[in-house]
């Protein structure tokens, strides 16, 4: 069988030296990340693993399909809220992530241009969560951070008549929207200095290189979509002061 890389016992050992070390030059560098590095790693061995083994039976079965793809949304919801805020309010990321989500999935599936197959849900919803999980993230920090550091800018807007609102709006947008630059330079330099893993994955497995093209630049415009969608609804809730630390 065609793989990307060979699956062998040199390639759990390259892994763990490379975990090794990003961990050890995030520690001499003082990033302040060096445990988190090897955590992560490994929780990804551990998560990939399990969900491999779920996503061989949920594919074939749309329930389990529909059921997995909840999960996902959760976890991506939990993730992205501790990120930006503390508490109860952290919940409010759940918003902008189905906000991005759920219409570009209802128009591709309202269009007829994916099936509706768990072996065609589970990846292309799980590229469109983790997207919007990113951007959501990013966004929320980001505005948070500068309604934290313009507290007097914001004070000023309200003290010329400027609703809460919209005075937190006017110091939040600009550096919130930076969160859609990922996407934006992932989509920009698609084929010139990434190939994607939509791409790649139906090029190994047989599929004719136009067409795999073609369905990559869908996935990429989807994804662009769907997080300039979140990176809005975040932005609005974080000036309308949803989001507490």
């Amino acid at each position: 069988m065609n793989t990307l890389l060979p699956v062998t016992p040199q390639l759990g050992v390259v892994v763990v030296l490379l975990a090794l070390a990003g961990a050890g030059v995030a520690a001499v560098g003082r990033l302040g990340h060096s445990t988190a590095i090897l955590t992560a790693s490994l929780r990804a061995a551990v998560q990939l693993s399990a969900v491999s083994l779920i996503i061989v039976w949920a594919i074939s079965h749309l329930p389990a399909a529909t059921g997995f793809l909840l999960l996902m949304y959760g976890v991506a919801a939990f993730t992205a809220g501790r990120r930006i805020a503390r508490g109860r309010t952290a919940w409010w990321a759940a918003l902008p992530i189905a906000a991005g989500v759920v219409p570009v999935l209802v128009l591709m599936l309202g269009a007829r241009v994916m099936p509706v197959t768990g072996m065609v849900l589970i990846p292309v919803t799980g590229i469109l969560l983790g997207g919007c999980l990113t951007a959501t993230s990013m966004a929320g920090r980001r505005a948070l951070d500068a309604l934290e550091q313009r507290r007097g800018e914001v004070e000023a807007a309200l003290s010329l008549g400027f609703s809460q609102r919209d005075a937190a709006m006017e110091i939040c947008r600009s550096s919130a929207a930076q969160a859609l630059i990922p996407a934006l330079d992932q989509t920009r330099t698609v084929g010139l200095v990434t190939l994607p893993g939509a791409f790649v994955g139906m090029m190994i497995a047989g599929s004719d290189p136009v067409h795999a093209g073609i369905v990559q630049v869908a996935v990429l415009v989807a994804l662009l979509a769907a997080e300039s969608v979140a990176v809005v609804v975040t932005i609005e809730l974080a000036a309308r002061g949803r989001f507490s630390r």
